[in-house]
């Protein structure tokens, strides 16, 4: 069942119809993740404006559901034993830990590369 709040109804007023049922975009439906192996995942130090200047590594490049992302932050979160978030298709991980991450995704069977 589709979402009914009115925050997804942009453009309708309103309607005198009594048969009238609003149809919704389905542009939030999940993507499809690839496989690991097709996966090009670039582990890169951050240091900006984000963490108030702190160290963090950085994960760009996967592809899929958030789901699956959050699942994998989870995973490099334990292993580094540190914490961390994945949104916007990015996995954050307090620390520098570059070398560690892409041991581990490539042991997960990832293709990941240190930026």
């Amino acid at each position: 069942m589709a979402n009914k709040s009115k925050k997804h109804r942009d453009g309708v007023v309103y309607s005198t119809s009594n048969n009238f049922e609003y149809e919704y975009d389905n542009e939030n439906e999940e993507i499809e993740t690839k496989a690991p192996q097709k996966q090009n995942l670039k582990v890169l130090l951050d240091n900006k404006a984000k963490k108030k200047g702190k160290k963090a590594t950085l994960i760009t490049g996967f592809i899929g559901a958030e789901d699956n992302l959050k699942d994998l932050a989870k995973i490099l979160k334990t292993k580094c034993a540190v914490g961390g978030a994945a949104k916007d298709g990015e996995i954050i991980i307090q620390g520098d830990f570059r070398e560690k991450v892409v041991e581990i995704l490539k042991q997960m069977g990832y293709k990941a590369r240190k930026i």
